[in-house]
């Protein structure tokens, strides 16, 4: 599946790189500690977060990661946005929670 399908399928908001929308989603990591993510997630997820700092953009760069998907409605920072724009880090948003978006990308993936 890809990062395109993924939005249309859950309506998500496209918050920065837009561009980036064909690379392909291989599964999902939830968590919010940088440290866990960086130990445990794998190139190709969709990092599901609340953080919307700019540690977040090195962390998905580092560990090659398809997107962070911001849950609750949460925004990024000014220079998240910034450099997650030059570093060419998709950065999605949506509404849900946590929760219930790691259940919605669960089933895409495995449907």
């Amino acid at each position: 599946m890809t990062l395109q399908h993924l939005v249309e399928e859950l309506g998500l908001a496209i918050l920065v790189g837009g561009d980036g929308l064909d690379r392909e989603v291989t599964g999902g990591y939830v968590g919010d500690l940088l440290s866990d993510v960086m130990a445990h997630s794998a190139p190709g997820q969709v990092w599901i977060t609340i953080q919307g700092h700019l540690n977040v953009v090195a962390v998905a760069t580092l560990r090659e990661l398809a997107a962070v998907l911001l849950a609750g409605g949460r925004r990024p920072a000014e220079d998240m946005a910034a450099k997650a724009g030059q570093e060419g880090v998709v950065v999605l948003g949506s509404g849900l929670t946590a929760f219930e978006l790691a259940g919605r990308v669960y089933q895409l993936l495995a449907g």
